[in-house]
């Protein structure tokens, strides 16, 4: 939310500026004012303007587009992306047009990108969770500890807690510009590794199944060579 929130402004500077005529069209940019050209620069996001993509415009936004005449570059520290304009679309790309249509729609857009990141983020933990619970059976039955399929998959989700507490810091950490997006990056791989530490060790713990029988988390149960005597 703090990181939408500085990047809202970005935008909305952006759209005031744009000339008050200019379309995308037919795959090229109808562009009549000075080039390259600076439109709003922020902490995350940077706007500009190079129809020939000079690169005389290098800014140090994590995040800058650069709208040439008939594609779009996105420069940040992973590298470059270049999308050529769509040839059978038209887009508005003036003030005139955008910035009535950005006011009425970027608070519903604020809220849909914070309740998609919410639950988005808990989607992935619960698939997370479904994917890690086989490892966690099989710790579990080469150690002897009692422990069947809905108890991993629980055990699974718990374990990645820990991780998923350091990344929900990390994002917030970013918002807030504590963070840059290598950070960002190390964080998250992070909550990775930290994750299955958790899952590795956290059945060690668990108490161990009885003498006389050992639980096979695939059906059935494996009775030791003394219940056999």
């Amino acid at each position: 939310m703090a990181a939408l929130r500085r990047i809202f402004p970005t935008i909305n500077a952006a759209i005031r500026g744009l000339p008050a005529k200019g379309d995308i069209s037919r795959g090229k940019l109808g562009w009549a004012d000075e080039s390259p050209k600076i439109l709003a620069e922020g902490h995350f996001l940077s706007f500009s303007v190079d129809t020939k993509h000079t690169r005389q415009l290098r800014l140090p936004a994590q995040f800058q587009f650069e709208f040439g005449e008939d594609s779009l570059v996105i420069i940040s520290l992973l590298g470059e992306m270049e999308l050529p304009y769509p040839s059978d679309e038209s887009f508005y790309f003036n003030r005139t047009d955008l910035q009535p249509a950005w006011g009425a729609w970027s608070p519903n857009l604020l809220g849909l990108a914070a309740l998609g990141t919410f639950f988005g983020l808990l989607l992935t933990w619960a698939l997370l969770a479904t994917v890690y619970f086989m490892p966690v059976c099989l710790v579990a039955f080469y150690t002897d500890r009692d422990l069947n399929f809905r108890a991993s998959w629980k055990l699974a989700g718990a374990a990645l807690m820990p991780g998923a507490l350091l990344l929900t810091l990390s994002i917030v950490l970013y918002g807030f510009g504590a963070f840059d997006l290598v950070q960002l990056g190390f964080a998250f791989t992070m909550h990775f590794i930290i994750g299955w530490i958790y899952l590795l060790i956290s059945p060690l713990f668990l108490n161990r199944s009885l003498p006389g029988e050992k639980k096979n988390p695939f059906g059935g149960k494996i009775k030791s060579d003394a219940a056999k005597n």
